[in-house]
């Protein structure tokens, strides 16, 4: 399964459509715009909310936290003791770890599960600018899930880059 989205993508307070590879609108990314915090809800085409993405007010660093129907689902945030800056770890509320690594700011780097490949993001593929790909892997992957890892990487990475 292949998403393209836009690279604007992550303006709080604008709405982005994510698209198959055929161009059919399949998420919307609504950001909120007038919040204490970054928040985001990723929907499907009849509005409905899939996943709220939001940042986590009191953490000793950055960190964004993904819920489904209210319920907290997964947490995103840098990886502490990296010498790599584009380096992220997604913990589900389950204890799976998701690694996230690459060119964050380039969008291309790779999801990945104990050492297996879940989705890619990347450039490459496409020839429209500012649009990168988001290639879901596995068959049995959480596309939703993996839409909002991307959007808050992506968020968290030009996020310490305005700060430092």
């Amino acid at each position: 399964m292949r998403f393209l989205v836009r690279d604007r993508l992550l303006g709080i307070g604008d709405d982005y459509w994510i698209e198959d590879d055929r161009g059919n609108k399949v998420f919307l990314v609504d950001g909120k715009a007038m919040r204490v915090r970054d928040t985001f809800e990723l929907k499907d085409t009849q509005g409905r909310v899939l996943v709220d993405i939001h940042q986590k007010m009191f953490a000793l660093r950055d960190t964004m936290v993904i819920e489904r129907e209210g319920e907290p689902l997964a947490t995103v945030r840098r990886k502490r003791l990296s010498l790599l800056r584009n380096h992220y770890r997604v913990t589900l509320v389950d204890g799976t770890v998701l690694d996230v690594s690459g060119k964050i700011m380039d969008r291309e780097f790779a999801v990945e599960y104990d050492g297996e490949l879940l989705a890619v993001v990347s450039r490459r593929w496409l020839h429209v600018r500012e649009t990168y790909g988001v290639d879901v892997v596995r068959d049995d992957a959480d596309p939703a899930l993996l839409i909002a890892v991307t959007v808050c990487v992506i968020h968290l990475a030009e996020k310490e880059r305005e700060d430092g």
